[in-house]
């Protein structure tokens, strides 16, 4: 069934700028700049402020069926993941774990890019480059931890996940 309108809103922190241009959500804050595109939903974005004075952005769906309706929370998440990156940013923690052989790593190119070596005895050396924005580092404290950090938390995960294949790569 559809419905005549369903909308959401969600509070805009201080010190956080938030640009609505044609479906083209742009958020600045302390620690950058990120955009995100949701030309692909049917939605519609507004910058409010309430009676309190308090910045807001309003997300709209006219005449959504249920599927746009759940579409309205999905966008409004993401854009809180955006507020959450330029605010505070992401950082992901990974641990090497081996048996026997162990697990050598170097963090190359000014911490953009990871080698690893000794793989289950392999002599290979693999070279997983980090996405754009995405720094590694290995922690100081703890033995055999990577730390990922970054603004975006979709790179830095996408970061993660290329270093955790990166072993099994062209095997079927």
């Amino acid at each position: 069934m559809k419905s005549i309108l369903s909308s959401e809103t969600m509070e805009i922190p201080e010190g956080v700028k938030i640009k609505v241009k044609a479906k083209l959500i742009e958020v600045e804050g302390p620690r950058g700049k990120l955009t995100r595109n949701f030309k692909h939903l049917n939605l519609d974005f507004q910058l409010i402020t309430d009676d309190e004075g308090k910045r807001k952005l309003k997300v709209e769906a006219w005449f959504g069926s249920r599927k746009t309706s759940a579409a309205i929370r999905t966008a409004l998440s993401h854009v809180d993941n955006l507020i959450t990156g330029v605010t505070k940013g992401y950082r992901y923690k990974m641990r090497f774990v081996y048996a026997h052989f162990p697990i050598n790593a170097s963090i190359t190119n000014s911490n953009r890019s990871i080698e690893i070596r000794n793989f289950l005895g392999e002599k290979k050396v693999r070279k997983v480059d980090m996405l754009e924005g995405v720094s590694i580092l290995r922690s100081e404290k703890v033995k055999d931890e990577l730390i990922l950090d970054g603004n975006d938390i979709e790179l830095v995960s996408r970061s993660a996940a290329l270093i955790n294949q990166v072993p099994f790569q062209n095997k079927s």
